[in-house]
Parts: C-alpha cells; sequence; structure tokens
C-alpha cells in the first residue's frame, strides 16, 4: 500500500468513497458534492482542501481529506474533515497510515494542533482515535449554517 498526495484524476474515486461513508451513517442524500466542484475546490485556482490517498494495485482504498485552520490562541493546525477507507480494506492498516501521515503533515507545517470529529456512536473510530490518545472534548458545541 502507498500514501501519496491526491491528485486530480483520484477525484472520482474519491468522491465514491465520500458517498460510501455517506451510506454508511446513514445520511446518502445529503451529499451534493460533485466531481467538478471537488475539482475546483481542491485543484483550482485557489485550493480550499488538500488529500491524501491510500493506493493498492493502482486502485484508490481510501482518502484522508483536510486543509488548514487557524485558531486565535494555538496558531495554525490542520482540521481533518474525514479518512474514508473502503469497506472491503477496513482493518489493514489503511486508515492508521492515513491519519499518521495526515499528523506528518501537521507537524511538518508548523501546526499546533490537528483536529477532527467523529459521530458518539462510531464506537469503531472512537476505539481507533484512541490508540493515539486523543482528547475527546464534551465541552464545545458543533454550530453550522447551510447555504444553498
Amino acid at each position: 500500500m502507498l500514501i501519496r498526495k491526491g491528485k486530480t484524476e483520484d477525484v472520482p474515486a474519491a468522491l465514491q468513497l465520500i458517498k460510501e461513508l455517506a451510506e454508511f451513517e446513514k445520511a446518502p442524500e445529503q451529499v451534493i458534492n460533485t466531481e467538478a466542484k471537488m475539482l475546483e475546490d481542491g485543484f483550482g485556482k485557489n485550493p480550499v482542501y488538500r488529500m491524501l490517498v491510500a493506493e493498492s494495485e493502482g486502485k484508490v482504498i481510501g482518502i484522508a481529506i483536510y486543509f488548514l485552520k487557524y485558531s486565535t490562541w494555538k496558531g495554525k493546525g490542520i482540521y481533518l474533515d474525514d479518512i474514508v477507507v473502503n469497506e472491503n480494506f477496513r482493518g489493514q492498516g489503511t486508515g492508521m497510515k492515513l491519519f499518521e501521515a495526515v499528523r506528518k503533515e501537521a507537524i511538518e507545517e508548523g501546526c499546533r494542533q490537528l483536529h477532527w470529529q467523529v459521530l458518539d456512536w462510531n464506537e469503531r473510530a472512537i476505539d481507533f482515535y484512541k490508540k493515539f490518545n486523543a482528547e475527546f472534548d464534551a465541552e464545545w458545541i458543533n454550530c453550522k449554517l447551510h447555504f444553498n
């Protein structure tokens, strides 16, 4: 297995994995992203996300999508939006390698923190993050606005 930076030709496979994740999270109807938007947003004039890809035998089997963030108290950080591994390749260390690669990117970028979210019912993911001695924050409430 190879972990590498994502390329434009990885976008179709990445979107398929995102749809797989949405199925797992019981919210497939909420995926409104498109290949065209992912290409523009990640590889266009002003990229807003970065992507790492796990590849096996020439096939994309996992992705990590993340972006730079800023904390007024801590400085630069990375927000890991998603790690997605194809169901057939879970439990083989792919997620671990993707997470470690994002962690390494954060350190190399001089980031002070790595942030992400995990659903409270996703015990497998929670157990995964506990292996890294992650802090689970019960104090902050997630907020969002939706725009069409």
